[in-house]
């Protein structure tokens, strides 16, 4: 049976070193890893810290698991909208296990990302959380480093790799199935930058739950820049042209902000003559826009969170492999009520 302290409180130095057999400034020297104390004391201590389940401060607790309770996260952008919730869902995580966080910056560069990974490993890291500004897939760093990695937002394209990312093409599909629940059935599709899998996934996804219903998109679905411009742009391309629609999935928060001013330069109302959504929950514009915008959140924090689980889960010698997609989650606001 494992050795517990008395009943009500955790352990303590004292019950360690009555557990070893040893005085109270052996015990503490032995887990300081002091000098002039032999291998077998040492290790009669750290098996009582073991067996008590005594931390009382971070080096001791990782002389125990032979760990350095550091984990390095490796950024490709530090001011990005979707990068730092992840990091905060991460750093959550990773200190609720009393683990450290040391960050760089790679800037989306692939050699100084290398370069970083490889400073951090000198520093003696037990893990690395490897987090991209996009989900596009990318090259595997590999497996060669000594330590686990987990990949996050962007997925390493190796499938023995640990990647989460979010679900993009559930998403698409969540956006078409709540305009079809509050009664829209001529729904048009405004797209992304075509070069990212979050513009393709979430057409995907929005194409599969129309065809569900026997329903097409309501004109072209055309791609271009991530902003308001082309939202706006490409709402006129639809009015211009004649197509019937009464809702609009806009790919990102922007597209959807350019969308609603050109519809209400128009005279058009929201959402009773047109329902816009948008994605990404991007606080600045759906609280901003009037009317507030509805969105799917990529719930990034979560993702976050999750990654740095499988990583401790990894480094406990428990690997996840293959990409993990976490859900996102739809925001109602004013600008898709239900018809009456």
């Amino acid at each position: 049976m494992m050795a517990q302290a008395p009943a009500g409180r955790s352990a303590r130095l004292e019950d360690v070193a009555a557990l070893a057999g040893v005085s109270l400034a052996t015990a503490s020297k032995a887990l300081h890893n002091k000098p002039r104390i032999s291998e077998e004391t040492k290790q009669r201590v750290l098996d009582a810290a073991r067996q008590l389940n005594y931390s009382p401060n971070k080096l001791a607790q990782s002389l125990v698991r032979g760990t350095s309770g550091l984990i390095g996260l490796v950024t490709s952008d530090l001011q990005g909208r979707f990068s730092t919730p992840i990091l905060i869902g991460a750093e959550n995580e990773l200190r609720a296990q009393s683990t450290s966080v040391l960050l760089a910056n790679a800037r989306g560069d692939a050699a100084l990302e290398r370069q970083h990974v490889e400073k951090l490993l000198s520093l003696k890291v037990d893990g690395l959380l490897i987090v991209q500004r996009e989900t596009n897939p990318r090259p595997s760093l590999g497996h060669d480093w000594g330590v686990p990695l987990v990949y996050v937002y962007g997925p390493s394209t190796d499938p023995d790799d640990c990647s989460v990312t979010c679900d993009n093409v559930d998403a698409g599909r969540m956006a078409v199935n709540h305009l079809i629940s509050c009664g829209r059935r001529h729904i048009a599709i405004i797209g992304g930058d075509e070069t990212y899998t979050a513009a393709t996934d979430r057409t995907k996804g929005a194409l599969e739950a129309l065809a569900e219903l026997g329903i097409e998109p309501a004109g072209p679905i055309r791609y271009g820049k991530w902003d308001e411009g082309w939202g706006r742009a490409a709402t006129r391309l639809l009015l211009d042209q004649g197509v019937k629609f009464d809702a609009v999935v806009c790919q990102n928060d922007q597209l959807a902000r350019g969308c609603i001013d050109v519809l209400k330069q128009q005279g058009m109302r929201i959402p009773d003559d047109v329902a816009v959504i948008g994605h990404d929950n991007w606080s600045v514009l759906t609280s901003s826009s009037r009317p507030a915008l509805t969105s799917i959140d990529n719930e990034t924090e979560t993702i976050g969170r999750r990654a740095a689980r499988y990583l401790m889960d990894a480094i406990d010698g428990n690997p996840h492999h293959g990409v993990e997609y976490t859900p996102c989650r739809l925001i109602q606001r004013e600008s898709t009520l239900p018809l009456d």
